[in-house]
C-alpha cells in the first residue's frame, strides 16, 4: 500500500489497563473522528496491518482504543510508540478550504509579487492556528502563520503556496 494513501490519525503512547486498551495521542485535529472509525492500521514491521476498533473512549487528551486481537496488557505493550494510520477513504471529509497536511508539504511558496519565498517543509499546530514552517532559498527557516492575512492561497494540487510575508517576519 502506497503510503502517500495513508493518513497518520495518532501514535500509541502506553498501554491502559489489564485487558489490552492502548492509549492513544491523537495527531489529528479531530479526536472525535476514532468514533466514526471501524478500524486503524498499524505499522508492524515495515507491514501495514489492519485492526478492527472494539471499544473507544476518551481520557484527558487521549484516545483510549480497545483493537482487534489486542486482549492482554503484554500484547498491547508491543504497540507502543507505533503510529495509526487511515486510508484515504476512510478519513473524515474534508470542509471548503481544509486540507490534509501531508498533500502541501514540500509545496513553493511564493510572495504575492510571484517571488520564490521557499520550500514549506512543516507544519506545526499550536492550537491557535497552525504554523507553515518554510524553508528560505538561504537554509534559513521562516515561520508563517496559517491565517488569511498572511497565506493567501493554498493550490493543494499544484504544490503552490501564496503568502504575504509581513513587516519584521524574517
Amino acid at each position: 500500500m502506497d503510503m502517500d494513501d495513508l493518513l497518520r490519525v495518532g501514535v500509541i503512547s502506553s498501554t491502559h489497563g489489564v485487558r489490552g486498551e492502548v492509549k492513544v495521542y491523537p495527531t489529528t485535529d479531530n479526536p472525535e473522528r476514532f468514533k466514526a472509525l471501524a478500524e486503524v492500521l498499524v505499522d508492524i514491521g515495515g507491514k501495514t496491518k489492519p485492526l478492527a476498533i472494539e471499544n473507544v473512549h476518551f481520557f484527558k487528551n487521549m484516545v483510549i482504543l480497545k483493537l482487534e486481537g489486542i486482549d492482554d496488557m503484554d500484547t498491547a505493550a508491543k504497540y507502543k510508540g507505533h503510529d495509526l494510520w487511515v486510508t484515504r477513504e476512510n478519513a473524515v471529509p474534508l470542509e471548503e478550504g481544509e486540507f490534509f497536511i501531508c498533500d502541501v508539504i514540500g509545496s513553493t511558496v511564493f510572495e504575492e509579487d510571484g517571488k520564490e519565498f521557499g520550500t514549506l517543509k512543516d507544519v506545526l499546530q499550536t492550537g491557535a492556528n497552525d504554523v507553515f514552517v518554510v524553508t528560505m532559498k538561504d537554509g534559513k527557516e521562516a515561520l508563517l502563520p496559517c491565517i488569511d492575512d498572511c497565506i493567501r492561497e493554498i493550490d493543494v494540487e499544484g504544490k503552490r503556496i501564496v503568502a504575504y510575508i509581513m513587516p519584521g517576519l524574517i
